[in-house]
């Protein structure tokens, strides 16, 4: 079973996630992106984002909200999560949030299924470590390596669906951000922040990622809709395979995602 326990706004910090309960005017706003959720899926020009054998739709930034979550004939982002925001990430109670475009995340049964174009080391990461990874550290030309080309503030995850506990939950590791942070901020010491998005950090990532799995607990995170959840920008997290069952067929595990990017890049490294 997943080991999907509650964390709460004071102890985001410690553990680098956290689960909002039940809250009704999130509920309407995921029950107003279902159906544009679905018009994105079944739309071949969308049919790109399909990944892994058909299993992971992708969809970055594909979602067409405005700045305050609103999709068309939709409602907003409401104050009361971004009030839980603020108490998570110790932000002022004037902050307010700009949402860019989300992104549609969905995953068939069976996922991942190997694309002709992986190999099989990068496969078996996937399916034996979750895909593994932290946001915005991107794998840059021919040999891929790691550079930091994203700033990205936080992490939200908003489900859309109800899905079955085996359906490919979310994965973090409890701590890793602090892990991380600590290693990157030995990594770009010294370095200009305008040349960070230029600065290969692949063996520090790499060796870091693995620090991580040997210290730090693995956690499957599995919320209904109406729940959201908020990991640290800097946390090592992914996805589990979902262990296909009898019953499964048509079922799909949905969840928009939220990143807005960071004004400082300091903010990115060594902000809260």
């Amino acid at each position: 079973m997943p080991n999907s326990c509650s964390t709460t706004p004071s102890n985001f910090a410690e553990h680098g996630w956290c689960r909002r309960e039940v809250d009704q005017d999130l509920l309407a706003w995921c029950e107003s992106v279902q159906a544009v959720a679905q018009d994105i899926l079944c739309d071949p020009q969308h049919a790109h984002w399909w990944r892994h054998g058909q299993t992971w739709f992708a969809g970055v930034n594909i979602l067409p909200n405005d700045n305050t979550g609103k999709v068309a004939n939709g409602v907003a982002l409401s104050a009361d999560l971004q009030q839980w925001l603020r108490r998570c990430l110790h932000l002022q109670d004037s902050h307010s949030f700009q949402w860019e475009q989300g992104q549609l995340s969905v995953l068939r049964p069976g996922y991942p299924q190997r694309d002709a174009n992986e190999t099989e080391t990068a496969h078996n990461y996937r399916r034996k470590r979750d895909a593994a990874h932290v946001d915005g550290l991107l794998p840059v030309g021919p040999t891929r390596r790691r550079m930091p080309q994203e700033f990205h503030h936080f992490i939200l995850g908003i489900p859309l669906h109800p899905s079955p506990t085996h359906a490919g939950a979310t994965v973090v590791w409890e701590g890793s951000h602090l892990i991380m942070q600590q290693a990157l901020s030995n990594a770009l010491q010294g370095i200009p922040q305008q040349d960070w998005p230029s600065t290969d950090i692949t063996e520090i990532y790499q060796q870091t990622r693995r620090e991580v799995f040997t210290r730090c607990k693995r956690v499957e995170i599995h919320v209904p809709p109406g729940e959201a959840y908020l990991i640290h920008r800097l946390a090592v997290h992914g996805v589990a395979p979902w262990d296909a069952r009898n019953g499964d067929d048509g079922q799909l595990r949905s969840v928009a995602f939220f990143r807005p990017e960071v004004e400082q890049r300091q903010d990115w490294l060594t902000g809260f």
